[in-house]
Order: structure tokens, then C-alpha cells, then sequence
């Protein structure tokens, strides 16, 4: 038997018996054999174990490769028991995504370090850089392998029931079968990606990843360019303006990578992808710096959460690259080599923060649920800006701080709080009625004479829309206008009354119109509108209705469509 085909057989029976190992620890779970939470923290180790030694078996050899998997395994596995233990419910665990993302990284990003170490040393740059690219191939590589296993097994299985042969089938219904063949398959691929193209493989998509440097720092140029014009108003509106910068952050570091390569000799030589490089290299620190601020403006406003922690860890890490990088390109010549130390260092900062965040050292959820009880005990946060749902959701920390908020309901002046947790809309009916008139105030009003159909309207809203229109409305446009507009008209001729459109500007990038009107049983409904065509309103043309609506009423036209038939029973073509 050649090497080749021995290695194939070899990592082939590795991966199934991780597919067997894994099949035992669902089984054994089913049927109450073993708690979900040491069962989820074996089912990382073995998944990690596993597939880390796949991962190395082709570089370092399997007798070297497996302790090194086993060993990180019982890591990764051992601090994901750890963080379970801040969650009453392993499906809490589950459904947030930060702990999940640490044990990715913390799964994936010591690997080449351990590649190294069992080579030329575990600080070796090129060694590192090669091996990580390389492990990101195999791994892509491996997986449409085995996807397309899969597909072949499923299409012999259709073909062999169209004859009535259901062996496949049969097999396939015993779960054991589908766990060892989804094994058997990565190995089997990772043995024959490593034997086909070795650590040569992501030199090609390297240098494809390079000519997309000019393009992404033009986007960056732009952005910042604008800035000034623009303001900063859209960092304040929320998560999403930080999440996009730090995307571009993470961009920009991954393409001054690819850029300086694993040495200087690999580099990019050309002088318009060289002044590329080292111009994001001196722009990531702002793009890091507005994300940092982007989140503060937040947190101010909202206090913090975990997905806030979690983006500000990420941030001081993205900051932290770019200073590495801009302090490189500054200091002048070598800089390609201080950007190589630099990615080093920083990858150790990385694997560290996200361990940190799996332990008691950081606990993310026990820091935002005080922070959030501390905000509402000094009155920055008002009961309606309150999320008990999701405070509640963080664990053993976030149930500690609904028990407090509890007692403290019971005490004098926490009424409106008492009346949240009891699940009511509205503190109190004087708070209705005190919403209803703030709304009413604050809202433009087309044809101004529509009041009663507006307070109807209003009288016949839930709480929470009152208080969720109440703060759009409490922004203010450029023209100084609220950043809403109530349009009355008789816009459904089959319905009794008038019925009307509500235009709000959430954010500078995204408005909506709602439509509203009252049913049968005098109750408050909401359609969609749409326009003409039927096709997506989009939120700078519903602005643009917005400042046209406030400035004078809209036209009420008849709709370019007529039917065939009469009433409900009609048919008419969709424009």
C-alpha cells in the first residue's frame, strides 16, 4: 500500500470514528444518560479534537498531529463547560451567538501555532501565514467533499427506489450511518486535498485576494471623504453603522495581509497595490477609532449588552491592528516586517480576549444585566426603553437582575415597572391618555383638520406603538420638522371612514410608511403599502414622501388598475 492511499484509509477511519463519537454523546443525551451541558461541552471537544487533527494530520503527520488535537479539544471543550455554567438552560447557550464565536476562534486560531511548533517554531511568520491560508482551503475543499458525498448517496438512494430497492434508505434511517459517513467523507477529503495540492493551494486565491485592495480602499477613501458633510448622525442610530465599520476593518486587515505576505520576497511589488497597502494600513485606525465611537454614542444612549461588549472587544482588537499597522508604515522602511510581528502578536491578543470571554474573568452577561439594573435605578432608563424579554435571556445574571427589578416593583413609585412585568401595554391609563396627547402633539397631521380621525386612530394603538412612535416622532429632520407625518384620506373605499398613512424616518437610511386603519370590531390594523407596481418601497423614496407630505397634503388619486368583474369577486391584472 502506497503512503498516499494509507493516509487516505488513515484520516478516512479517523473521521468516522469522530462520527461514531459523536453519534454516542446524541444518543446518550436522548435518552437521559448524560445532562445536556457536560454533553455539550464533550460534543465541542470531540468536534474540535477531531477536526483540528484532520487539519494537521497532513503537515505534521497524524502521530504528532492527534495529541495536538486532543489537546486543544479539551481546551476549547473545557472552557465551554466553564461558560456554560452562567446559563440556567444549555438552550441559552445556544441562541447567543458570542460564546459560539469564541469557541470558533479559540478552536481555529492556535492550530497553525501548533503546525509551527511541531516545524520550525511556533513564532515562525511565513510558517504561520502559510499554514493558516492553507488550512482555510483544505477545510472548504473537504467540506464540498463531503456535500457531494452526500449528494451522490441521495441520488443512488432516488434511483434505487424507482425499483423498489430501499437499502440505502434503510441505512440511513439508523443514525449511526449518517455520522460515520459525514466523518469517513471529511477525512477522507481532507487526506486527498492535502495529497493533490499540499501547502500550495491558496497561492492563487492569495494573489485574486490582492487585486481586491484598491477597490475596498477607494470604498474607504469615499466614505471618509463624506464624513464631514454628513456628520455623524448615523453612528448614533445604532448597532448596525459600527458593525459595517468594523467589517471593513476586518477587510482591511485581512487584505494588508494577503498584501505583505509571508515575507518580503511573496509581497506585492507593483507600486499601485504597494501605496494601497500601506494607505489602508494608515486608514484601519480611523475606521476602528468612528466604530469605538459608534458604540460609546450606544451605550450611552442604551447601556451595555452583551452584543455590545462582545462588538467593543472587537473593536479595541481592530484598533489595536491598525495602530500596528499605522505605527509600521510610519516608522518607514522594514514595515512589512513589523506588520508580519505585528499579526503575530496580535493573533496571541485574539486567542486570549476570546478565551477571556468564556471564563468568570469576563462575564459579558453579568456585566450588562448590572449595568442595565444600574441605569434604571438612576433613571437613565425609563420602563418604556425596559427589555425585561431579553435581559431575562442572559443567564443567571440577566434572571438575577428581572428579580430585582421584581422587588423593586413592589415598592412605591415603581408602578409603571409593576405594570410592565404584569405584561400590560400602558403603565396606567393616565400614561395611555398622556401618550396619546404627547403623540398628538408631536405628530404632523395631513389635512390638519383630520383630528378626529387621527385620534381615533391613536386611541386605538397599543402602548407600545405609542411609545415607539413617540420617540421617531421626537427626532428631528434637517427642516426641523418631526421625523414623521400622519396621512388621512379614504384610502380603502370598501372600508367604512377614512383610513391613513404613518411615514416615519427611523434613522437617516431607513424610513417605512404604514398604513392604518380601524376594523369591523373598531380595532387598530395595520396594511402594507406598496407602490403602484407592487415592488419594494424603498426607504429613500418613503423619506422623500415623508418632507413632500409635511410640506403639503399628497394628491389622492385613483390606483392604475381596474377588474374584471364586480367586487371581491373580480379579477384584475397586477401592474
Amino acid at each position: 500500500m502506497t503512503g498516499a492511499l494509507q493516509a487516505r484509509w488513515t484520516l478516512t477511519l479517523v473521521g468516522a470514528l469522530g462520527g461514531v463519537l459523536a453519534w454516542a454523546l446524541v444518543e446518550a443525551t436522548s435518552r437521559g444518560l448524560m445532562d445536556e451541558r457536560p454533553a455539550l461541552a464533550l460534543s465541542v471537544l470531540v468536534a474540535v479534537g477531531f477536526a483540528a487533527t484532520l487539519a494537521m494530520a497532513g503537515p505534521i503527520g497524524l502521530a504528532r498531529a492527534a495529541p495536538r488535537g486532543a489537546a486543544l479539544g479539551v481546551v476549547v471543550g473545557g472552557l465551554t463547560g466553564l461558560s456554560l455554567l452562567r446559563y440556567a438552560l444549555v438552550g441559552e447557550f445556544l441562541v447567543t451567538p458570542m460564546p459560539g464565536l469564541a469557541v470558533i476562534v479559540l478552536a481555529t486560531l492556535p492550530v497553525p501555532f501548533l503546525i509551527a511548533a511541531a516545524q520550525p517554531g511556533w513564532r515562525d511568520y511565513p510558517a504561520l501565514f502559510q499554514e493558516a491560508w492553507s488550512i482555510l482551503v483544505r477545510l472548504v475543499a473537504a467540506l464540498a467533499f463531503t456535500g457531494l458525498v452526500w449528494l451522490v448517496v441521495l441520488l443512488s438512494d432516488a434511483v434505487l427506489q424507482i425499483v423498489g430497492l430501499d437499502v440505502i434508505a434503510q441505512l440511513l434511517d439508523h443514525g449511526l450511518a449518517g455520522y460515520v459517513l459525514t466523518g469517513a467523507a471529511l477525512g477522507l477529503g481532507t487526506a486527498v486535498v492535502w495529497e493533490l495540492a499540499g501547502p500550495v493551494a491558496p497561492q492563487l486565491i492569495l494573489r485574486f485576494l490582492r487585486l481586491l485592495l484598491p477597490v475596498v480602499l477607494a470604498v474607504t477613501l469615499v466614505f471618509l471623504a463624506a464624513l464631514p458633510f454628513r456628520g455623524l448622525q448615523g453612528l448614533v442610530t445604532g448597532v448596525s453603522p459600527a458593525l459595517l465599520l468594523l467589517t471593513m476593518v476586518g477587510a482591511g486587515i485581512a487584505l494588508v495581509s494577503v498584501a505583505v505576505d509571508r515575507s518580503d520576497a511573496d509581497a506585492v511589488d507593483g507600486p499601485l497595490l504597494l501605496r494601497a497597502t500601506q494607505a489602508m494600513a494608515l486608514i484601519l485606525p480611523i475606521l476602528a477609532a468612528l466604530a469605538l465611537w459608534a458604540l460609546w454614542l450606544r451605550v450611552d444612549q442604551r447601556g451595555w449588552t452583551p452584543e455590545r461588549l462582545f462588538l467593543s472587544v472587537v473593536a479595541l482588537i481592530g484598533l489595536g491592528y491598525g495602530l500596528t499597522y499605522a505605527v509600521s508604515v510610519l516608522r518607514g522602511a522594514s514595515w512589512m516586517a513589523r506588520i508580519r510581528r505585528g499579526n503575530l502578536a496580535m493573533a496571541l491578543v485574539v486567542i486570549v480576549a476570546a478565551a477571556l470571554w468564556l471564563t468568570p474573568l469576563f462575564n459579558a452577561e453579568a456585566i450588562s444585566a448590572r449595568d442595565q439594573l444600574a441605569r434604571y435605578e438612576a433613571g437613565r432608563t425609563p420602563v418604556a426603553e425596559l427589555d425585561l424579554w431579553t435581559i431575562g435571556r442572559w443567564g443567571r445574571p440577566g434572571e438575577a437582575a428581572v428579580a430585582r427589578l421584581t422587588e423593586l416593583a413592589s415598592q412605591p413609585g415603581h408602578e409603571a415597572l409593576a405594570a410592565l412585568l404584569a405584561g400590560t401595554d400602558a403603565p396606567t391609563e393616565d400614561q395611555r391618555a398622556a401618550d396619546q396627547a404627547a403623540l398628538a402633539a408631536l405628530i404632523p397631521l395631513q389635512p390638519p383638520t383630520a383630528t378626529g380621525t387621527r385620534d381615533m386612530l391613536l386611541a386605538a394603538a397599543e402602548g407600545y406603538q405609542l411609545r415607539s412612535w413617540i420617540e421617531v416622532c421626537s427626532r428631528t429632520l434637517e427642516t426641523g420638522q418631526p421625523a414623521c407625518v400622519l396621512v388621512v384620506a379614504d384610502l380603502l373605499p370598501a372600508v367604512p371612514g377614512e383610513e391613513a398613512m404613518l411615514f416615519l424616518e427611523h434613522r437617516p437610511d431607513w424610513a417605512e410608511v404604514l398604513g392604518l386603519y380601524l376594523d369591523a370590531d373598531g380595532r387598530l390594523a395595520q396594511r402594507a403599502v406598496t407602490q403602484p407596481d407592487l415592488g419594494f418601497l424603498p426607504a429613500t423614496t418613503a423619506s422623500e414622501l415623508l418632507r413632500a407630505a409635511q410640506a403639503a397634503p399628497l394628491p389622492l388619486t385613483p390606483a392604475l388598475v381596474n377588474q374584471l368583474g364586480t367586487g371581491e369577486g373580480g379579477l384584475l391584472m397586477v401592474p
